[in-house]
């Protein structure tokens, strides 16, 4: 019982959360993810009243499975943006301006971190620098979507971002992966080349070889049906089913063979809207079912996130340096590659600021850190610092960002007098 009492305070807390937030004009996501902090183990969850907040950490690690499966469907809608034909206009940008922009946010955040390590050598290792590196490249798609289907937005930044977005998790998995095992080889002194080279490249092809074949078995199997409810209630049951077999992981020899539930549904998304001729209404559908499901994802992150990482000033300090050398990598790695493809100046101004935001693919990362030891608890605790300010700050810079660059266009004036004259009538009733 206290399990759905907390999941059914969580929702109601970020649905009130968003009601007084309106004034300020923020995105429903950072109003989602305060409320998520206010309900959370370091606020009220502290007064331990059973069902009301979340009094441990143990609490929201209960409610894993609802980020999981709500991060499927995230991936799984980024992926049915991705049409054949809108990918032939900006297939070559967004390839152009997605690795570049990823590598240099590692290149920067190593060489910023580097200069830290030889200042603070008992504090921050040099394997330290190498994976907090890695992890600069990961962006959250669910935030940067979040927004975009909050205000609506499309015109070219928007159609330029998803895919960039989609992309940057393949490269930050190959970037993590190398960097990874090379800070390993640093900690062990042994060196593991599998790991290093042969394990990512199987975890992506893995992911999109099983994410296609996801997408086709739905596609015949939506054949079968004539109710759309019925072809719904298809896709939802996919997407629950591909997140489960994403969780699979083997050995076959020395070879780890495991998935990326983003990449999977990802290319689920994308198979499903380019073969089956009814893909964007029912996508639209899912997309209504979700809403609730996407609204408790980021009130349980922000109840993840911990407060207590601001007691330690070294961790400040190092997190500080981590996030304004990631954003000025994103920033001006997308600026530098929207110039070279002869992308719009608004593109070229505003797409580095819509990749700030990082969360759950950042925490994945750090989580398999964590297998440094002692190490990756640091890694873990600077990751924590820096999601926090980038999930309360980036929604809001990604609003602005799409805003300024044309995508989000304001509200009619009709519009809003005939919302005006509803209220007003409802009210007089």
């Amino acid at each position: 019982m206290s399990t759905l009492l907390s999941v059914s305070v969580a929702l109601l807390a970020g649905l009130l959360m968003t009601r007084a937030f309106k004034p300020l004009k923020l995105p429903s996501v950072t109003a989602y993810l305060i409320a998520g902090v206010l309900i959370g183990p370091y606020c009220i969850g502290r007064l331990g009243i059973e069902g009301f907040g979340f009094a441990s950490g143990e609490a929201v690690e209960a409610l894993k499975l609802v980020s999981e499966v709500a991060l499927g469907f995230i991936a799984f809608s980024i992926g049915s943006e991705f049409h054949l034909e809108e990918l032939k206009k900006t297939g070559k940008a967004a390839t152009v301006i997605g690795i570049p922009q990823a590598l240099v946010a590692t290149l920067l955040v190593d060489i910023a971190l580097y200069l830290v390590h030889l200042a603070m050598p008992d504090k921050l290792t040099l394997p330290q620098v190498i994976v907090l590196g890695a992890i600069a490249t990961a962006t959250a798609p669910a935030a940067t979507l979040m927004v975009v289907r909050q205000y609506k937005a499309d015109g070219p930044l928007t159609r330029l971002l998803l895919p960039i977005v989609a992309l940057d998790d393949a490269v930050g998995l190959v970037v993590f992966a190398v960097s990874f095992g090379i800070a390993k080889t640093l900690v062990t002194n042994q060196i593991d080349f599998i790991s290093i080279i042969v394990n990512p490249l199987v975890e992506i092809i893995a992911s999109l070889g099983l994410g296609t074949i996801m997408g086709w078995v739905l596609t015949q199997l939506e054949k079968m049906f004539n109710s759309n409810t019925n072809r719904l209630n298809m896709t939802i049951a996919f997407v629950f089913a591909t997140v489960a077999l994403s969780m699979i992981d083997f050995h076959i020899g020395p070879v780890h063979i495991s998935f990326s539930s983003l990449l999977v549904c990802m290319m689920l998304g994308t198979v499903f809207c380019n073969i089956c001729p009814l893909s964007h209404d029912l996508m639209e559908r899912a997309d209504k079912w979700s809403t609730p499901l996407l609204a408790l994802f980021f009130v349980i992150s922000g109840a993840e996130l911990e407060l207590g990482v601001f007691m330690d000033m070294a961790i400040v300090i190092i997190g500080a340096v981590y996030i304004i050398f990631r954003s000025l990598g994103k920033y001006f790695g997308a600026m530098g590659s929207a110039k070279l493809t002869k992308c719009s100046p608004s593109i070229c101004k505003y797409l580095g600021i819509t990749l700030l935001p990082q969360a759950g693919v950042a925490l994945g990362m750090c989580a398999t850190a964590m297998q440094l030891g002692e190490q990756g608890s640091l890694i873990r605790n600077i990751t924590l610092f820096a999601v926090l300010i980038y999930e309360l700050v980036g929604p809001l810079l990604t609003r602005q960002a799409l805003q300024a660059a044309g995508d989000i266009k304001p509200i009619p004036h009709e519009v809003k007098h005939r919302r005006q004259h509803k209220l007003d009538a409802a009210k007089n009733k």
